[in-house]
C-alpha cells in the first residue's frame, strides 16, 4: 500500500494552520457576495429583493454542492488518515465525476424552469421575473463550480485547507473586474444587473478550471487521472451513503429558509431589503463559523481513519471553542454597530430601523449558531449524517416556522381549528423566531457530538 506519514497529533498549532486558511476562504466568498450587492446599489428596490431571492436561492446550489463535498472530505480525510494513498486518489476522482453529472443534470433540469420555481416567493414589483434572469447563468454554469467545490472539498479532507484559499483568491480576483464591466456595460454588452451574476458565473467556473488543474498535477498527496474518473459504483455508494444524508439537511434548511423568506417577503419590500441586509452582516459570523466547521471535518474524518476516536473528538472541541469565541465576538460588534452597519446598505431610516432590530436579535444567537456550524460539520466529518437531518427538521418546522407565523401576523386562520390572534411584531418578531429554532438546533447537535456514538459508524 502506498502510505503517507502519520496524520499530526491535534494541537492548537494544528487547529489553527487548518482554520485560519477555511477562514480567510469563507470570507473571500463573502466579499463577493457584498461586492455584488455594492454593484447592484444602482439598481431599483426590486432588483435589491430580487438578489436577495437570488442569493437564497443561490444558497440551494451549495446544499446541492453537499452531494459531493460532504462524502469527498469524509472518504478522502479516512483514507489518508489511513495511509493510503491509492485510494484516496480514486475516492477524489469519483467525488469530481459525481460533480460533473450532477452539475449538468441540474442545468438541464432547472434552467428551463427558473420563472415558475420563483413564483410561490411572492416577490413584488416585477421582482421575480428579474431574480429568473439573475439565475440563469449561474446555473447555466454550474457544473464547473460543483467541480471547483469538489476537488477543494477532497483537498480538505487530505488536510489542505489553503488551496481552496488561493483559488477563491482567484475567484474574486476576476469577478471583482469582470463583474463591474459586465454590469456597467462598459463593453456594450447591455447586460445591466445581470452582468453582475455573469461576473460571479465565469469567476466561478475559472476556479473550477483551476482546481481540476491542480489535481491532475498533483496537490497535497492528491492526483487526478483518467482511471480514477471511471464509474466505480460501490465507491460511489459509499460517497452518497455519507453525502445524500448530509445534502438532504442542507437542501431541507434552505427550502425552510425559502419558506421563512415567503413569510418576510409578505412583509413588503421595506422588511424584504432589511432582511437581506442583516443577513449580509450576519454572514460575517455564520461564514466564520464555517471555516471552522471545515476545519473539524478534516480533522474529525482523518484522525477517526487513523484509528484515534479520542483526538477526533478533541479537534472537534478545540474548533467548536475557536469558532464560539470569534462568532460571541462578532455578536457584541453586530449589536454595539448595529446603525452604522444597515446604514450603508440602507436606502431610507425605514429600512435601516428594520435591519437594526434584526441585527441585534441576531447577536444573541452567536454561541448557538457556532454549536450547530461546527458540529454539523464535525459530524459530517464522522459520516454521521442521518441524525442531524431530524435535528433541523425540528428547528424549522417545529420552532421557526410556526412561531415566525404566530409572530410576524395579525391573525392566524387555522381552518377548521379557527382563528388565533397573532403579535404583529412584523420582521422582529421572524428574527426573534429565528433566534429560537438556533438556539433549540444548537443545543441538540451539541448534545448529539457529546454523546460520541459518531466514533463508531463506518462509511
Amino acid at each position: 500500500m502506498d502510505s503517507f506519514s502519520p496524520v499530526p497529533a491535534v494541537d492548537w498549532r494544528r487547529v489553527i494552520v487548518l482554520a485560519l486558511p477555511a477562514l480567510a476562504q469563507q470570507y473571500l466568498v463573502l466579499f463577493i457576495q457584498h461586492y455584488d450587492q455594492f454593484l447592484a446599489e444602482g439598481f431599483s428596490e426590486a432588483h435589491k429583493a430580487a438578489l436577495n431571492t437570488a442569493n437564497y436561492i443561490y444558497w440551494l446550489t451549495t446544499c446541492y454542492a453537499i452531494v459531493v463535498s460532504a462524502g469527498a472530505t469524509a472518504l478522502v480525510g479516512r483514507f489518508f488518515g489511513a495511509g493510503n494513498r491509492k485510494m484516496a486518489d480514486h475516492a477524489c476522482g469519483q467525488a469530481i465525476l459525481l460533480a460533473i453529472l450532477l452539475g449538468l443534470g441540474a442545468t438541464a433540469l432547472v434552467l428551463p424552469f427558473l420563472p415558475e420555481l420563483l413564483a410561490p416567493l411572492n416577490l413584488k414589483d416585477g421582482a421575480a421575473s428579474i431574480a429568473a434572469e439573475y439565475l440563469a447563468p449561474l446555473v447555466l454554469l454550474l457544473v464547473l463550480q460543483l467541480v471547483e467545490t469538489g476537488g477543494i472539498a477532497c483537498l480538505i479532507g487530505a488536510g489542505d485547507t489553503r488551496t481552496g484559499l488561493y483559488v477563491l483568491c482567484g475567484v474574486a480576483l476576476v469577478n471583482v473586474p469582470v463583474a463591474y464591466a459586465l454590469s456597467r456595460d462598459l463593453f456594450g454588452t447591455n447586460l445591466g444587473f445581470v452582468g453582475i451574476a455573469w461576473g460571479t458565473a465565469i469567476s466561478h467556473s475559472v476556479g473550477g478550471l483551476i482546481v481540476l488543474t491542480l489535481l491532475v498535477r498533483g496537490r497535497s498527496g492528491l492526483k487526478l487521472t483518467i482511471a480514477n474518473l471511471k464509474p466505480d459504483f460501490p465507491l460511489l455508494a459509499r460517497l452518497l451513503r455519507v453525502s445524500v444524508p448530509a445534502a438532504i439537511d442542507s437542501m431541507s434548511i434552505a427550502l425552510c429558509q425559502l419558506w421563512f423568506l415567503r413569510i418576510v417577503n409578505d412583509l413588503g419590500n421595506a422588511a424584504a431589503a432589511a432582511h437581506g441586509i442583516a443577513l449580509r452582516w450576519e454572514a460575517f459570523g455564520y461564514q466564520a463559523g464555517g471555516a471552522f466547521g471545515t476545519a473539524s471535518m478534516a480533522l474529525v474524518s482523518q484522525n477517526l481513519g487513523a484509528g484515534r476516536p479520542a483526538e477526533a473528538a478533541r479537534g472537534g472541541w478545540m474548533m467548536f471553542a475557536l469558532a464560539c469565541g470569534v462568532m460571541s465576538f462578532m455578536g457584541v460588534m453586530f449589536w454595539l454597530f448595529a446603525w452604522p452597519m444597515c446604514r450603508f446598505y440602507a436606502g431610507s431610516e425605514v429600512v435601516s430601523a428594520l435591519g437594526v432590530q434584526a441585527l441585534r436579535t441576531v447577536a444573541f444567537a452567536m454561541p448557538a449558531l457556532a454549536s450547530a456550524i461546527v458540529f454539523t460539520q464535525a459530524l459530517r466529518g464522522a459520516g454521521d449524517t442521518r441524525v442531524p437531518v431530524l435535528f433541523s427538521w425540528t428547528g424549522f418546522l417545529v420552532v421557526r416556522i410556526p412561531l415566525a407565523y404566530l409572530l410576524t401576523s395579525r391573525e392566524l386562520d387555522l381552518g377548521p381549528f379557527g382563528i388565533v390572534h397573532g403579535y404583529d411584531w412584523g420582521l422582529f418578531g421572524a428574527w426573534i423566531a429565528m433566534l429560537a429554532d438556533i438556539w433549540i438546533r444548537g443545543f441538540l447537535f451539541l448534545i448529539r457530538f457529546a454523546g460520541g456514538k459518531w466514533k463508531r459508524i463506518k462509511v
